[in-house]
This record gives structure tokens, sequence and C-alpha cells, in this order.
């Protein structure tokens, strides 16, 4: 088991986002590998966060993968767009993490043509990363591990401030609405609704 195997295996969902903060993430492509580092991402804690699709342990087919091991790919599609999601506890404990925002670093061409756009607007949302990164939804159920979609330990970098903020578009869900379960890289461009005031030349890196 290597160590993101292990991080999986013996963290809890909100440990886990935050070690994957600065995580690489690469996809190999027929044109190509594609990847950059983990900037934003999301928990979802399962069975009773009113804001996690296995709420109440709500078991169906679109769903089935929440219940699958640790490392299995969730995606699911919002408003057209495909999002994605890593599970991260023991197979029957449906928790996730939503990846929010990644920084481009390789195949960054690609990844334009893919979107048609450049900068930040290339990878700082849910939405537009799966794009950028040309992920499709045959990855669905698969592994982070071990599937050409899958995380690189030995690139990762660390950032100098994690920021915990609520999660974007929860409303109405109580308490869940405002718990901070959204973890993001402080002063990276490439974190959704990033204030340019905000951005460090450096973009929040060690």
């Amino acid at each position: 088991m290597n160590e993101i195997e292990q991080l999986f295996a013996q963290q809890s969902t909100t440990a886990i986002a935050r070690q994957l903060l600065g995580m690489y993430l690469e996809h190999e492509t027929p044109s190509g590998k594609l990847g950059g580092y983990i900037v934003d991402c999301e928990a979802y804690l399962g069975p009773e966060d009113l804001a996690a699709h296995s709420f109440g342990m709500r078991n169906t087919p679109r769903v089935r993968a929440m219940y699958e091991k640790p490392g299995t790919i969730y995606l699911y599609t919002m408003h057209t767009h495909l999002i994605l999601n890593f599970i991260t506890q023991p197979e029957g404990i449906p928790q996730g993490i939503m990846i929010r925002g990644v920084e481009p670093v390789e195949g960054i061409a690609q990844m334009e043509i893919n979107r048609s756009k450049s900068g930040p607007d290339l990878s700082n949302g849910p939405g537009k990363l799966v794009k950028a990164l040309g992920i499709t939804p045959d990855y669905y159920g698969h592994s982070i591990f071990t599937s050409p979609l899958h995380l690189v330990n030995e690139k990762r970098r660390t950032p100098k401030e994690i920021l915990a903020v609520p999660r974007i578009g929860i409303p109405n869900k109580g308490e869940w609405t405002h718990k901070p379960l959204r973890f993001v890289v402080a002063g990276n461009p490439y974190i959704t609704n990033s204030r340019k005031s905000a951005v460090q030349p450096d973009h929040g890196w060690q």
C-alpha cells in the first residue's frame, strides 16, 4: 500500500481533504499527460450530511460508487457539467470529496483546447477542471490509485496556508450550509471565486 492509499485507508474525510491540497492529479490521455495541483475541494460526510448525495443512506444506481472502497471515482452531472469526486471511507460508508479547483501544470495547451479558455478560468471550478483534464464518464467506479486518472504523491506541493470555509452552492441545508467543509490553498488563483486582491505571487505554495 503506497502513501496515498494509506491516507485514504486511515484518515477521516476532512483530514484527507486537507491532505489533497497540493496533491498532483494526472490524467494520461491519447494526446498526452494532463495534470495539475489540487487547490480547492469539498468534503461530503455521508448519511448525516444534508448536502451529500448519500444523505440518509440513499442508495440508488446513480450513487452506488459512493458505497464502494476508498479511492473509487464518483462522477455525476450537475447543470450539464461532469463533477469529479473521490470516495474516502471503507465500503458501505458513503463519504467523499469533490474536487473544485486545479492549478494546471502539464499539458496546458491541450487543456486550453479542451476548454477554449485560458488563465484561472481554465480550471477554477469543478466542471471546468473535468473538461480541461479530458475526464469522461467512463471513469465512474474506477480507482484514483490505478486508473489513467490518478494521484501522484511524488509531484505534490505544500501549501503555506489552508483555509477552511463553507461549501459553495449548498442553500437551505441548515447547519450543513455553513459548516467549513471546503478547503482551499490560500492565495491561489485557481480556487473558485478567487478575489484578485487575494492572489499571491507564489500562488500560496511553500
